[in-house]
């Protein structure tokens, strides 16, 4: 898990799309609308992989950090109740600072505040964080399913595909998740390893003006569901 995307686009408007894949079990059908929060909730675990608050905040889990790691038997708290816990902190890098990442599996993790966008991985040991250009245009691979090499393969079609798609809009960037790249069971951006871990859904965040719109497709009932929020900054 999982394949994300992030296209900036200008005045802080951004879409940031998430393939997960996981085993069919963890798909929840819905989204959760709790508090201030939108997200997918874990069937599992109860935590989730990406989520959206009435403040503008975004975050996004991939599971594992620059590559493949050897499991432990017990860890402290899963990824996804992590997640939910970014937004008890006031920005991004209070939450780097002041978490305490010991015996959390690692991960990566896409934080976007109002003013800022960072890319966190934690390897078990260390902290590596580094702030992106809110305009920008990135790609993510898991490093527990996704060799380097596949990685930087699916960055050439995602480049690819920007080069067709200069200026593209939620639902060309949803098909890019779709449709993109090259059919392949195990690499692909829709991919399914014999039944043990496929994609599961996809989940679309979209900031636009004031208006944060989450689109979640379920792709094991099928079911899609939306939820949007206007945020206070």
């Amino acid at each position: 898990m999982c394949t994300v995307t992030y296209i900036g686009q200008d005045n802080k408007q951004f879409v940031l799309t998430s393939n997960r894949d996981v085993h069919a079990t963890r798909s929840p059908k819905t989204l959760s609308k709790k508090a201030h929060l939108i997200f997918g909730e874990d069937v599992l675990a109860g935590g989730t992989w990406m989520a959206a608050s009435d403040k503008g905040k975004v975050v996004c889990l991939l599971n594992g950090a620059f590559e493949n790691h050897l499991i432990k038997p017990l860890y402290r708290m899963s990824r996804g109740v992590m997640v939910l816990q970014y937004f008890d902190y006031e920005n991004s890098m209070d939450f780097i600072h002041q978490f305490d990442f010991q015996n959390i599996e690692p991960f990566t993790m896409i934080l976007i505040d109002t003013s800022s966008m960072i890319e966190l991985r934690w390897n078990g040991y260390d902290k590596i964080y580094s702030h992106l250009n809110l305009n920008g245009n990135y790609i993510w691979s898991s490093s527990t399913l996704y060799t380097y090499a596949t990685q930087q393969e699916r960055a050439v079609w995602f480049k690819q595909w920007l080069q067709a798609h200069p200026d593209p809009n939620w639902k060309d960037i949803w098909d890019f998740h779709e449709n993109g790249g090259k059919k392949d069971a195990w690499n692909g951006f829709i991919m399914n390893r014999n039944g043990k871990v496929q994609t599961v859904s996809t989940t679309s965040i979209e900031r636009k003006d004031h208006t944060l719109s989450v689109r979640y497709f379920d792709r094991i009932s099928p079911h899609y569901s939306e939820a949007a929020f206007v945020v206070s900054s």
